[in-house]
């Protein structure tokens, strides 16, 4: 029996406060991250996802306590990632409050980091995150909060971080991020097709019929965004509905 698809919102965190750009770049404030986080909670969202945006030491620590702060806020599952590259991050922002880790560009540049995490915690604490573009030459992998190509592919690497034990993919398409257009869904169901781990698409949800086709066309496990929901433009328990009615299984 297939599980429920999720629907999870996003919060770029930048120096304690919630941030949201298009394709990476422009940002602007959203709010404060624990006050969406209960909202977000109390409102039905399935899961949260927390990145750090910040690389600094000092917004790490500031970061850290903002995990403790929405843990204590919240009773979904709560994902957290931005800078995880060893054990201790994990550790750390496990202690803090989180439920997974997210990780990124240190998984690329050092692939083993999955199979530490899954070996130490399990699978089901390990996401991995993938930024990719569709560039001339197919879909490659993206470094830095995507500023910086690899020779990745999006689809090698996926079935990679799979294979290395990671429990989730979290692909985000970065033509698609912020300009509200709908979600990347051929690739997205290549990646399900493909892989036997659940697909959370990202990037490109501008209404309720994208989350609808990511589900359908995508085959997506899970949708997550960020700007429809910080400024109020969907209602998490009005999409929820709507995906309902359109014979999607979702928790009511």
């Amino acid at each position: 029996m297939a599980l429920a698809r999720r629907i999870i919102p996003c919060l770029d965190v930048k120096n304690g406060e919630t941030v949201k750009g298009v394709n990476f770049v422009g940002l602007r404030s959203a709010g404060d991250p624990v006050e969406l986080g209960k909202a977000y909670s109390q409102a039905g969202a399935d899961e949260l996802v927390f990145l750090d945006i910040t690389a600094s030491f000092e917004g790490r620590k500031t970061f850290t306590e903002m995990v403790t702060r929405v843990a204590e806020a919240i009773n979904i599952p709560f994902t957290v990632g931005g800078g995880i590259n060893e054990l201790a991050d994990v550790e750390r922002l496990l202690y803090a409050g989180a439920d997974k880790v997210s990780v990124n560009s240190a998984a690329l540049r050092r692939p083993e980091l999955i199979e530490e995490i899954t070996t130490r915690f399990g699978s089901q604490v390990c996401v991995c995150a993938i930024d990719a573009r569709h560039d001339e030459d197919g879909w490659h992998c993206y470094l830095k909060g995507g500023r910086e190509r690899t020779e990745r592919g999006l689809f090698e690497w996926a079935h990679e971080a799979q294979e290395r034990g990671a429990g989730e993919i979290l692909f985000t398409s970065m033509d698609h991020d912020g300009v509200k257009t709908g979600y990347a869904n051929e690739a997205l169901a290549r990646l399900a097709d493909d892989l036997n781990i659940p697909i959370i698409a990202s990037g490109g949800a501008g209404k309720k019929e994208h989350f609808r086709d990511a589900f359908l066309q995508g085959k997506a496990d899970a949708a997550l965004a960020a700007s429809v929901f910080h400024f109020g433009e969907i209602a998490i328990p009005e999409l929820k509905q709507y995906l309902h009615d359109e014979g999607i299984d979702v928790r009511l």
